[in-house]
């Protein structure tokens, strides 16, 4: 009998005032757009809280301090024999915007109003997911 193999994913968008966090990423196997914009994400370590997970990845990334406001949404894909499941968090900051600290494999950082997503991400099921969230309202 084979097991169920789960991999907890979290994405964090974090939100300052009217602005939400974008970070520029490399993708090596993207030859049409290598760099991509998008929201703080990761993986959950073996043991540790998806709420954790969140926190502890956007630090990591950025240097920011945020609280969880709620979860979004949450998505699911299979790779392989592995269930991803992914949560989608709206976390608070008060730091400064130029508090933000990227590290050496992130290309870039933004902050941007809701309007401005279609202009930076080009992920329309990633939209559509903020759409549904009423994200735009979060205000």
């Amino acid at each position: 009998m084979e097991e169920n193999r789960y991999r907890i994913l979290v994405k964090g968008i974090v939100r300052r005032g009217d602005r939400f966090l974008l970070v520029e990423k490399w993708y090596d196997d993207n030859i049409v757009e290598p760099y991509q914009w998008e929201f703080i994400d990761g993986e959950a370590e073996f043991g540790e809280s998806p709420d954790n997970a969140v926190i502890r990845t956007i630090q990591e990334q950025t240097g920011l301090n945020v609280v969880i406001d709620r979860i979004l949404y949450t998505w699911t894909f299979m790779m392989g024999p592995v269930c991803n499941l992914g949560l989608t968090y709206l976390c608070l900051t008060d730091m400064e915007e130029d508090d933000v600290v990227i590290p050496e494999d992130l290309h870039d950082a933004k902050w941007i109003e809701p309007e401005d997503f279609p202009d930076y991400i080009h992920n329309q099921r990633m939209l559509d997911d903020l759409e549904k969230a009423d994200l735009y309202s979060a205000f």
